[in-house]
């Protein structure tokens, strides 16, 4: 009778495996070999007699050897020769004159059963749980329409950051919903190689066509085949016109068909357009900043910004059944209201890092971000001619003007020279991040904790060996290339100084390949120093960069955090002994800023916009965005982490008396798109009670109802114009469009001066527990008909159609309530000692903090 010990199984499980492995004695050829060995390097080690001195042989790849279907069976090396011999490879018993990639692509075939193959197909892996989510709500959605509204095109977004992969999950997407026809559309040409190896060497995608604008040679597909097409293109070139206004006749067949699907690629460059710029105040100082900022980018970025502004759905001539747009940053696209919340899929940084801790596996390759903010000192301001009180300016510290061109010596131009305005102060700011300044001017100021200097701390050096400068302009960027060869900084020439701004450094590729070549074959013991103001910032990886330097005005958050992920680049190297694993070689990249208002206030922006989830507060929104990236702040004393309140606190009480004016004066708090003049056209009740408002009836009783049918012609016009020029019909519709715009700019006017009634209501009002909405109800009616000059049921009729922005209106009172107690403690004066919450619109929060020393109590939506 067996014993238990015999009963049991003893020793290793046999696990079948196919592994390749190449040989400096037989260059050019792989052995394809099997073993059921655990250890293949035990199996290979047998063919090569361990008295050699040295191995020859270098193991290339392994994997199982079970077929893809779940049946368990198991095939052999042999299978794998007769598909290579069917691509004409030449072999030698076990040996093929092959490359990896080709090996590779016979063992994904095999495997799924294939003994033929008529691409080299080598990728084969599948959705993860993020990708397989993206890709079922959105089939599902587009489903959900075409039942619905079968005639009008369906629109989705895909909020996703860096590395979610997007092109391989689009083409998923595609597959799912049996798409034969895709056009991606790009503002980055650059990205191309992706959208092209995703589908061109995925197994998945065997049998798609894929076909490129930017390929000259290629002949123009049968768009008569049943196999699907891809169609690769950038705005610039399928939305191009010739000098006579046609659309090029190179491109013509793009817009005769109907697309299944068109893929808008890196659409936060395209959200600037004049759809996007209607429906926000154009006009403020902020907005404008923005655009101006998001051009200079895109241009230094080799980016056509017209061809970006061009794009609208419902007047381009190049018609899709559906619309997938893709961006890891789409804050103006989120803002106008362009998507609601179900055309919306998420995957932000925190889930990103969430899921590092949670799943592990391919996450854990995706480094942690830590921000580090430092407040400047004030005797680094007095060396300027300017010192921004809300904060450090980093534009007018960095400001930099032409001083000469240098000259070879035959006479002629060789390069321009450039020179900070405020180099003393540059020079400065230059010694303390390398920890050869005092922080303070005397240094007579004691520290409780010595700042971590990104050039100075041993724990950062290495890390950041390969740093990227985000400066304002081009001449600032040949400043900073000057000072830092010049003899007092040689400690910055230990770094390989690259200046990645303007013309001469050419624009994609061009741009990439001296940073790369600067950081050589072993990015582990060179060190650079890389400076642009555009170049490099978006749609590019540069593995090695390990710290960013904001030293820049940034007002837009999409240039900010499309800048900022630069550095989050994944950077891994295959392990010496097993080619299937691999080392990270980058855990933790830095963000250094030296402009902290502003550092924390994007930080709330991307934290709050990106997560859409209206039932969350801000306070656990940032929160959650900070727990994965860390926030270390110098602030003149000490460096100690901050916390979502602290943050919020922050951002808060740099609010000034001026900016809290205009954001009453901002037409955010009013909504006149076409959706809500139609709603309240349809309302009769609606419709009289706009009349009411203060300088409505000096419009006319029919302002509202001229501006729809206007943009209705708009439309009309358009798509009668189509692609032929039509001199009369392009006058006309000019002139409709600018009476559209004067229009719908008078009535935006007329609700934003009657929202600024509205502050001096809470000003007389000593109610503040209660939502805005009870008080003027229940409590003061009267009160709220004199100031504003419009009953109670009239102002709740217009919150009814959306007139009114509530998500907006509360963020405005929040900020009021919030400076006006700290206005009065700091006059000594504090009127609401004993309230536990203060009202919004149409809700209450509670204070989370008593008002202390001047300081506005926390309170958050």
């Amino acid at each position: 009778m067996a014993t238990t010990e015999q009963i049991l199984p003893t020793g290793q499980r046999t696990v079948p495996q196919i592994y390749m492995y190449d040989d400096t004695s037989f260059p050019g050829w792989i052995k394809i070999g099997q073993t059921t060995r655990s250890d293949v390097r035990k199996r290979i080690d047998e063919q090569h007699p361990v008295t050699e001195p040295h191995k020859t042989y270098r193991l290339l790849w392994y994997d199982n050897a079970f077929y893809a279907d779940g049946s368990g069976e198991s095939f052999s090396d042999h299978d794998l020769h007769e598909c290579l011999r069917h691509m004409g490879k030449e072999l030698v018993g076990e040996w093929c004159k092959c490359s990896l990639r080709e090996a590779k692509a016979a063992y994904v075939a095999v495997r799924h059963r294939q003994t033929q193959i008529e691409t080299v197909r080598d990728l084969d892996y599948p959705l993860r749980p993020e990708q397989k989510q993206a890709v079922t709500q959105t089939a599902d959605y587009f489903a959900r329409m075409d039942g619905e509204e079968p005639n009008r095109p369906s629109h989705y977004l895909w909020n996703a950051k860096m590395r979610f992969g997007k092109t391989f999950t689009t083409y998923q997407l595609a597959k799912r919903m049996n798409a034969k026809r895709v056009l991606v559309l790009t503002f980055k040409p650059a990205v191309e190689d992706s959208w092209r190896d995703d589908l061109l060497r995925h197994r998945d995608f065997d049998g798609w066509r894929y076909y490129s604008s930017r390929l000259e040679e290629q002949q123009l597909p049968s768009l008569s085949s049943s196999k699907p097409l891809v169609v690769f293109g950038s705005f610039q070139d399928y939305l191009g016109r010739d000098r006579y206004g046609n659309i090029k006749p190179k491109n013509e067949w793009v817009h005769r068909i109907e697309w299944d699907l068109i893929v808008l690629d890196e659409y936060h460059f395209g959200a600037w357009n004049d759809n996007a710029k209607s429906l926000l105040d154009m006009g403020s100082d902020e907005d404008k900043q923005r655009l101006k900022e998001a051009d200079e980018v895109m241009r230094e970025s080799g980016i056509d910004v017209e061809s970006g502004r061009a794009w609208d759905d419902s007047e381009v001539p190049i018609k899709g059944k559906h619309y997938l747009y893709l961006s890891g940053t789409p804050f103006r696209a989120l803002a106008t209201g362009e998507f609601v919340e179900n055309q919306i899929f998420n995957w932000t940084y925190q889930d990103e890092q969430a899921a590092k801790e949670t799943v592990g596996g391919p996450y854990m390759e995706m480094p942690t971000m830590v921000m580090m903010t430092y407040q400047m000192p004030q005797d680094l301001g007095a060396m300027i001619e300017q010192w921004d009180m809300d904060g450090f300016d980093l534009n007018e510290f960095f400001r930099a003007e032409t001083v000469a061109d240098s000259k070879d010596s035959n006479g002629g131009r060789q390069a321009t020279v450039a020179a900070f305005v405020h180099e003393k102060a540059v020079q400065k700011w230059l010694d303390i991040i390398r920890g050869k300044a005092p922080i303070f001017g005397d240094g007579s100021s004691p520290l409780n904790v010595r700042p971590a200097l990104p050039f100075e701390d041993s724990r950062l050096l290495d890390r950041c060996a390969h740093t990227m400068w985000f400066l304002p302009n081009v001449a600032s960027c040949d400043a900073m290339e000057a000072l830092l060869h010049h003899p007092a900084n040689g400690f910055y020439q230990n770094y390989t100084i690259i200046n990645c701004s303007g013309s001469k450094a050419g624009v994609g590729v061009d741009a990439l390949r001296p940073v790369r070549e600067a950081m050589g074959d072993n990015p582990l013991q060179s060190r650079t120093i890389t400076l642009t103001c555009g170049k490099l910032t978006t749609g590019v990886t540069l593995r090695p960069l390990g710290g960013l330097l904001m030293l820049r005005n940034c007002s837009s958050p999409e240039t900010y955090f499309q800048t900022a992920f630069r550095v989050q680049s994944p950077w891994t190297a295959t392990d010496k002994d097993d080619p299937t694993k691999k080392n990270i070689l980058k855990t933790t990249c830095y963000v250094f800023d030296f402009a902290p208002n502003r550092a924390l206030r994007e930080v709330v922006t991307y934290a709050n916009q990106l997560d859409i989830d209206c039932n969350r507060r801000i306070t656990d929104k940032v929160d959650a965005f900070i727990n994965f990236l860390p926030i270390l702040q110098f602030d003149g004393s000490s460096m100690k982490r901050v916390d979502a309140t602290e943050i919020l606190d922050f951002v808060d009480n740099g609010t000034s008396g001026t900016l809290l004016a205009r954001r009453w004066n901002s037409a955010q708090l009013v909504n006149v798109d076409n959706a809500t003049l139609q709603r309240v056209l349809d309302n009769p009740e609606a419709l009289a009670t706009i009349m009411k408002i203060e300088g409505f009836r000096a419009l006319g009783s029919d302002i509202i109802e001229s501006i729809v049918n206007k943009a209705d012609k708009i439309k009309r016009l358009k798509r009668e114009m189509g692609d032929k020029k039509n001199s009369s019909k392009k006058k006309e519709l000019s002139a409709v469009e600018k009476e559209y715009r004067s229009k719908r700019r008078e009535v935006q006017e007329k609700l934003m001066k009657f929202a600024t009634r509205i502050p001096i209501f809470m000003y007389l009002t000593d109610y503040r527990e209660e939502s805005l909405e009870d008080v003027i109800r229940k409590l003061e009616p009267s009160l709220f008909g004199r100031v504003t000059g419009l009953a109670i049921d009239d102002f709740d009729l217009l919150l009814r159609v959306g007139v009114f922005n509530r998500a907006q209106m509360n963020d405005a009172i929040l900020k009021f309530r919030r400076y006006e107690d700290a206005s009065l403690a700091y006059t000594g004066v504090n009127r609401h000692t004993s309230d536990t919450r203060i009202g919004l619109m149409d809700s209450t929060v509670p204070i989370e903090a008593r008002l202390v020393a001047g300081k506005a109590p926390i309170s958050r939506m």
